[in-house]
């Protein structure tokens, strides 16, 4: 059976937050269509089982200025856009959490209100999602059990489905985020959904394709993001 088109996101870019909005917009279906991929920076637990199967994490972090640059950039983003938004601080996250949380979301059939209530609660609120309580909040409105979102880390079969998802991405050479691939099709950041929905359009006629909005072009020399 063919693969899907594979979207690769992470609740930790801003990019990868503003390119599913877009997507969103411009394929209805996007949620079901698509295969959704986290990618986050692996804690020391997810590392040893990554280089264990031969795999390792492409992303280097960022520098401060190419930070900085990330953080106005975004907000200009954001305002064309039309979307509001509350940058977060983060300090010591661990970013397992709200990623296996996600996939404990999926095993439930709540996949789409998780990442809703998630990105809600980062984007719209600035809350730090690497929070117990926040993930906890996120899962009750999502409508799945808490315990099972913030006890995704210590599940042996979400562990090893995590690995899968970085694994898969090493595979794919995934290097930033947002990035999509479909086939041979590879696009990477917010400036790239142009292609991808050109591609989505010859490939699928008949999935709705809505004129995309937003293009602007930019460096999204981002992975994760840093805030």
């Amino acid at each position: 059976m063919k693969r899907p088109p594979r979207l690769y996101f992470s609740f930790r870019s801003p990019y990868s937050w503003l390119t599913v909005q877009r997507l969103r917009a411009a394929v209805p279906d996007a949620d079901t269509s698509l295969e959704w991929l986290p990618y986050w920076d692996p804690d020391e637990v997810t590392e040893r089982a990554l280089k264990a199967r031969g795999a390792q994490f492409h992303y280097v972090q960022m520098s401060r200025a190419k930070h900085l640059y990330l953080l106005f950039d975004t907000k200009r983003l954001a305002q064309r856009l039309g979307v509001a938004m509350a940058w977060p601080i983060d300090v010591d996250c661990w970013w397992e959490l709200p990623h296996l949380a996600f996939l404990a979301a999926r095993r439930e059939g709540r996949a789409s209100a998780f990442y809703d209530e998630i990105v809600s609660a980062r984007w719209g609120r600035g809350e730090d999602i690497c929070a117990p309580d926040v993930v906890r909040r996120a899962a009750e409105a999502a409508g799945f059990d808490p315990a099972l979102a913030v006890g995704a880390p210590d599940d042996e079969a979400i562990r090893a489905e995590a690995v899968d998802c970085l694994a898969t991405a090493y595979d794919d050479d995934v290097f930033g985020i947002p990035y999509l691939k479909w086939g041979r099709h590879r696009f990477w950041g917010y400036d790239r959904l142009d292609g991808f929905l050109e591609v989505w359009a010859q490939a699928a006629p008949a999935a709705p394709v809505a004129a995309p909005t937003g293009q602007v072009a930019f460096d999204t020399d981002t992975a994760g993001g840093c805030g």
